[in-house]
């Protein structure tokens, strides 16, 4: 079977216009608490998996919900301080 690759792709696919800009980084920059937050209970949530949730895994759960759900209001409340004129809270 042969594959037929259009010419725009292949042209496209490496332009500097699809890189992310300096703003689009330091927004993922200042979420990234947030996202390894969520990786942390993902991992958790797939640790329990495959067996019946014990103690432990219960715990761990409930410790990476607590750690986005306190990454999450650290990133709203940071991100409302910074929209305030004159860094009033």
């Amino acid at each position: 079977m042969n594959h037929i690759v259009t010419v725009q792709d292949a042209v496209t696919a490496f332009a500097d216009f699809m890189e992310p800009t300096d703003a689009e980084l330091d927004a993922i920059e200042q979420e990234l608490p947030v996202i390894l937050a969520g990786v942390d209970l993902v991992d958790a949530q797939i640790i329990a998996l495959d067996r019946t949730p014990n103690e432990v895994d219960n715990r761990r759960i409930r410790r990476a919900r607590n750690r986005v759900l306190a990454a999450r209001r650290e990133l709203a409340n940071r991100t409302a301080g910074a929209s305030l004129p004159g860094g009033a809270a």
